[in-house]
């Protein structure tokens, strides 16, 4: 089993978990809009296909999010499980009432076949996604593992290696220092050799040497001379260097500042900019006919910014609760998506 086998898996089991929830919203609608339009007066028959929509709609957002949640690991607690199930009875209820309500035993049994499925589907999917998320928990730790056990390999290889370096370097390095040693015994004695030479010629040499000498000092204190003037020279040149370099750095941090300065005030006014546009569109109200889509995605996400409801965002596009649902999940997903990009 691998990531290929586990991605497959889980779009088998959306694809045909969707299958099961689309066709038994489709059912349901078509069973329940007559029992809705035979308990509606007449003016409002219009109105029939309303809460079929809206039960599935719930159906809908309880078994998108508990496949989040059972990807991520997390668990929304009870009130998931009691929407999950009061959605369930409720579309088991509907499809049901009509024959309930004429003492018809095989259409209460045929009617209740869609929502059953459909509560059982969930239920399934649900703990199905539960153990695909723990399976690929365990393969993602295993990886872990073995990709640490090989990093560690290869750790201990280099460090082996590394050792094997230092020996053949210190063994070098030994052989170098007797190879010297052995030079410098050869230097001592051929001192020593010219050292006699020396004091055998010290006396015919006294008069010239002290001559030499004599011009030699001189010498040596005219260079010493002309040292300490290149020496002031140079410490006069190095000290106007270092002045020309913190004038430079002076400048360049504030020209740095200053560009710091003039980002920042950019930076608050497209905000503010935003946040006046954001007004602009929240306080227009609840328009007389549905916004066209890409105005409506604008304002939705200009809900989605200021924390508003879902049902306020519908009501600022004419769009339906649904649509705007939609688009909000859109958004948390692209936050989700963006957040570990930033980190």
């Amino acid at each position: 089993m691998n990531a290929v086998h586990v991605g497959s898996a889980e779009r088998a089991l959306a694809v045909g978990t969707w299958l099961i929830v689309g066709g038994a919203m489709l059912y349901s609608v078509l069973t329940v809009t007559p029992l809705m339009a035979d308990h509606t007066p007449a003016a409002w028959r219009w109105t029939a296909p309303i809460l079929p929509l809206v039960v599935d709609a719930a159906v809908v957002i309880v078994v998108r999010l508990d496949s989040v949640l059972a990807r991520l690991g997390g668990h929304g607690g009870a009130w998931p499980v009691a929407l999950r199930w009061m959605t369930g009875a409720m579309t088991l209820a509907l499809n049901i009432g009509a024959s309930a309500l004429v003492g018809d035993l095989v259409g209460v049994a045929v009617h209740s076949v869609a929502p059953l499925l459909l509560i059982v589907t969930a239920e399934a999917g649900l703990a199905y996604r539960r153990a695909i998320t723990a399976a690929v928990r365990g393969l993602e730790e295993r990886d872990r593992a073995e990709r640490q056990a090989r990093e560690k390999a290869a750790e201990d290889r280099e460090e082996a290696r590394q050792q094997r370096v230092r020996e053949r370097r210190e063994h070098e390095a030994a052989l170098a220092r007797e190879q010297r040693e052995h030079e410098a015994r050869l230097i001592r004695e051929e001192a020593d050799r010219q050292d006699r030479i020396r004091r055998e010629n010290q006396e015919r040499a006294e008069a010239a040497a002290a001559a030499e000498r004599e011009a030699r000092e001189r010498r040596e204190r005219e260079r010493e001379q002309a040292q300490a003037e290149r020496e002031r020279l140079e410490r006069q040149a190095a000290q106007q260097r270092e002045l020309e370099a913190r004038q430079k750095a002076d400048r360049d941090r504030q020209e740095r500042a200053a560009q710091a300065e003039r980002e920042r005030r950019e930076q608050l006014r497209e905000q503010e900019r935003l946040e006046r546009e954001r007004a602009a569109l929240l306080s227009a109200g609840p328009p007389a006919e549905k916004l066209p889509e890409d105005r409506a995605r604008t304002v939705v996400r200009a809900a989605f910014d200021a924390g508003l409801a879902v049902r306020v965002a519908a009501e600022l596009t004419g769009w339906s609760v649904g649509w705007a649902s939609a688009r909000y999940q859109e958004l948390r997903d692209a936050t989700a998506t963006a957040a570990p990009a930033l980190g």
